[in-house]
């Protein structure tokens, strides 16, 4: 057991997944979390453990994303056995529905690039009478769609609460209320020094950057590049109904207590979390014409957040060459990758273990070149 203190700056499911997975290891384990004031992404995940159509630009983001999937029933068991917390995983595959015969074919053209680029990502494509029969209740609006049996979902704030009771049980320490405005590396003890707006200090042997769209500041104080734009998602939620919907879909899901989540937008709105009357109708009508019985449900809640993407879409993994010991963490699918943050990323950045193999096309020296242009299909 290493007797070296690691530091987490970011409590939510990218930073806790880290965290976990360097405390079940022996590790010290100190989470700096903003708390509820924090842009939490996690209020605004649409709660998906989503493999099918993740990789098309990278294909080692696409294994990444296929790898991640398959921990991802040893995590719930792991978590659900310790701390009594169920994350409602269900993993029994997962629809991806089309309105056009254009986006079908689109859809499965991109799923063949896939499968043949990254290996063990197999999909089928359906049309709407074989649709039906896993989606009884299907509109006539939906021409198409596409199976992924590596998809399925949780609760992503019972994921969340999971991680954080998985710490305090393996010894970590969660301090919450934290506003981190500097962290610096003292080159002569290799100690990072860390410090909150409220003038709190920790000292620390070890650092990952895991605060989302926080960041980029305070990665480059360590000498990392690490560059976050952000996307608003809002997402609505209906009365509790009848079970009707054994499967998450892209456009709604159903959750164990019989509300329906419904989303998500990925809007280009810098800071503003709000949600705006437009989004909400537009939501509603693409949810009514995926599954016409919703029309006569009651929306209980709307509410839009904020989620850290970066330019190209995928992750950023990297450590500090200048500033040993540091390390960043970004990532737009914190629920989707956190049994691999857990049982992979966690070990590497505590120290543990080499990173994984390939790992370098996560680096943030991609975005690092001026003729470069990037896009992102979130």
């Amino acid at each position: 057991m290493s007797n070296e203190r690691l530091t987490v700056v970011g409590g939510g499911l990218v930073g806790s997944a880290i965290a976990y997975g360097a405390a079940r290891r022996g590790i010290s384990v100190r989470v700096l979390d903003q708390g509820d004031t924090a842009f939490r992404a996690s209020r605004g995940n649409f709660g998906l453990i989503w493999v099918s159509s993740k990789g098309g630009g990278m294909m080692r983001y696409a294994r990444w994303t296929r790898d991640a999937a398959r921990l991802w029933p040893e995590l719930h068991e792991e978590l659900l056995a310790l701390t009594g917390v169920d994350t409602g995983l269900q993993q029994t595959g997962g629809f991806w529905l089309g309105f056009s015969e254009k986006e079908v074919q689109a859809r499965a053209e991109l799923l063949e690039k896939i499968d043949k680029g990254a290996g063990g990502i197999p999909y089928r494509m359906m049309e709407p009478a074989e649709l039906r029969q896993y989606l009884p209740g299907l509109g006539p609006a939906v021409v198409g769609g596409s199976f992924g049996a590596h998809d399925g979902q949780v609760n992503p704030l019972m994921l969340l609460r999971a991680l954080h009771a998985g710490l305090k049980k393996r010894g970590a320490e969660i301090i919450s209320g934290v506003d981190v405005v500097d962290v610096r590396h003292q080159a002569d003890s290799g100690q990072f020094s860390i410090l909150s707006r409220d003038g709190q200090r920790w000292s620390s042997d070890r650092l990952v950057l895991a605060a989302g769209l926080g960041i980029p500041a305070l990665a480059e104080k360590v000498g990392l590049y690490a560059p976050v734009i952000t996307t608003r998602g809002q997402v609505l939620i209906t009365e509790r109904l009848k079970p009707f919907l054994h499967y998450p879909t892209n456009k709604a899901r159903q959750t164990r207590e019989g509300s329906v989540q419904i989303g998500s937008t990925s809007e280009d709105v810098g800071f503003d979390d709000r949600t705006t009357t437009d989004k909400i109708e537009w939501l509603a009508h693409r949810a009514v014409a995926t599954f016409p019985a919703l029309k006569a449900a009651r929306l209980v809640r709307a509410w839009g957040a904020l989620r850290p993407l970066t330019l190209d879409g995928y992750p950023i993994y990297q450590r500090s060459e200048s500033c040993p010991g540091a390390f960043v963490a970004i990532c737009h699918s914190g629920v989707t990758l956190a049994a691999a943050h857990a049982f992979v990323i966690g070990p590497w950045m505590a120290g543990l273990t080499q990173p994984p193999p390939d790992f370098e096309v996560f680096r943030s020296d991609r975005f690092l070149d001026p003729n470069a242009s990037f896009s992102h299909d979130h």
